[in-house]
């Protein structure tokens, strides 16, 4: 990764960089349905926004992640979901995304919190010590683009449920 480049928490003046990258970042994902930035949007307006980074090179944003807590089914408190995740495609492949995914588990923990999970690409999640994990579900979504990660051991039973800001569509 580029050395000029700087991890680090949004601010409010970040806030439009951080919705130009991911719509930049989803617009060719064939996955997406183009909501990440209203996901974002929906996250920050109910302070659900836990740890939010933006990637900045030469004063630009150019890559943001978010976390923000998950419910439980069994009750399990404290874990927090991944996402969205988003680099300009033009800086891409080049590190940042794991930087950032690196700083903000880092950020989690330091925070107590007891774990993280995501939807997400299979191969590119299992890096960081993801797993899917039997027991643990989120409604609607195939297991095996399901994962989670456990800091303190404990694996959770039953099924996730994101913010609500997830449901976000304008």
């Amino acid at each position: 990764m580029n050395p000029k480049i700087v991890i680090r928490s949004e601010t409010d003046a970040d806030v439009g960089g951080i919705t130009e990258v991911t719509i930049a970042a989803f617009k060719t994902l064939e996955v997406s349905n183009q909501t990440e930035h209203f996901i974002i949007e929906a996250l920050r307006e109910t302070k659900a926004l836990t740890v939010s980074l933006v990637a900045e090179l030469d004063g630009c944003v150019i890559g943001h992640i978010a976390f923000s807590p998950v419910t439980i089914s069994d009750g399990t408190q404290n874990w927090y979901g991944l996402g969205p995740v988003s680099v300009l495609p033009e800086y891409q492949r080049q590190g940042i995304g794991k930087a950032l995914i690196r700083e903000g588990l880092s950020r989690l923990k330091a925070m107590n919190a007891r774990g993280c999970c995501l939807v997400g690409h299979p191969e590119y999640y299992r890096k960081f010590g993801f797993l899917n994990m039997p027991g643990l579900a989120c409604e609607g979504v195939p297991q095996e683009v399901f994962f989670a990660l456990s800091f303190d051991g404990h694996t959770p039973q039953g099924t996730v449920t994101f913010h609500d800001g997830f449901r976000a569509i304008s």
